[in-house]
């Protein structure tokens, strides 16, 4: 098992490094100027050039041309993104342009309450989302069925900010029943989780559905209604562990993209995560930040991922990674 999972780390390595060069891009072809943000709009050239050369903006991006011209072919990868490169080796993703602290001191501020609110918004799917796809399941083609595929289409087809502004006017403004905004109790993440994790739980209960169909019309759940067994027996014991696998495939997905996909819901309700700490850094062109936070959800995104593989073994002993 070891062995795979190192193998699978360096799998993952490319794609980890795609990830960095098409942040770098994103963030620097974005209209507006970082130094002139920092400095005022009434700065003057001088204070500009500084600005620039303390953010390291005043390097090339990828190739320094005018070494290259003068023969220095050490200079040639004095540019921001081989700066990036070496200080990401190192452990240092830099300094926030905007609050001048650590980015790594940033991210781990904001990191625990994304966290928090993917943990809660996929409890929440989880408990809503396999319990309707095995009784969808259970009970094809029936009125229950009906129920659940319409809910789990509105669910897929809802916008999170939607359903979160609908929970804020109705739970929050008519009934009294939850904070509107922030974070700090239990109460405060009822709704943010909730309406981050309608969507995955319309995705998971369709994929349960999916399997456990498939699973019970197999031979062996035949042969097990024919030895007389009861219906609890042949659901529990038999079929859906076996539906399990697409189950936590779909679940460790839908986990990640809760992680990438929490900056609406973080936005709606002022949660302070990751997503409204990147929202406010990309307004401010505050480039480390934004490339650190972007990586730390693609590294989160592939590690989630790997811990889904190693479930794999737990859920079906035939699987083996040797």
């Amino acid at each position: 098992m070891f062995t795979y999972f190192f193998r699978r780390l360096l799998a993952a390595l490319p794609a980890i490094f795609g990830v960095i060069i098409v942040v770098f891009l994103i963030v620097r072809l974005a209209p507006g100027d970082p130094a002139l943000l920092l400095a005022g709009e009434f700065a003057t050239p001088e204070l500009l050039q500084l600005t620039r050369e303390r953010l390291g903006l005043d390097k090339p991006w990828f190739v320094n041309t005018e070494a290259l011209r003068q023969g220095n072919f050490i200079g040639i990868f004095d540019t921001q993104f081989t700066t990036f490169l070496v200080n990401l080796a190192q452990g240092d993703l830099g300094t926030s342009a905007r609050t001048r602290s650590p980015v790594l001191t940033e991210l781990g501020n904001f990191y625990p309450a994304t966290l928090e609110l993917a943990l809660g918004a996929m409890i929440v799917a989880l408990l809503i989302g396999i319990p309707a796809g095995l009784i969808a399941a259970v009970k094809p083609n029936t009125i229950v069925d009906y129920f659940v595929t319409l809910g789990a289409l509105i669910g897929v087809s809802m916008p999170v900010f939607w359903f979160g502004l609908l929970a804020i006017l109705f739970f929050s403004v008519q009934l009294g029943w939850f904070p509107v905004a922030g974070r700090g109790t239990l109460a405060h993440l009822v709704l943010p989780a909730i309406s981050l994790g309608a969507g995955s739980a319309a995705i998971i209960a369709r994929m349960t559905r999916s399997a456990m169909l498939e699973v019970l019309s197999q031979d062996y759940v035949r042969t097990a209604r024919a030895k007389g067994l009861a219906q609890r027996l042949v659901i529990n014991k038999h079929a859906f562990r076996n539906a399990l696998i697409p189950v936590v495939t779909i679940t460790g997905l839908q986990f990640g993209t809760l992680m990438a996909g929490a900056v609406l819901t973080e936005t709606v309700f002022t949660w302070p995560g990751i997503g409204s700490l990147l929202v406010t850094s990309i307004l401010a062109r505050d480039y480390p930040v934004v490339q650190g936070a972007v990586l730390l959800i693609a590294i989160s995104f592939i590690v989630i991922n790997l811990l889904v593989d190693m479930i794999y073994g737990a859920i079906d002993p035939r699987i083996r990674y040797d």
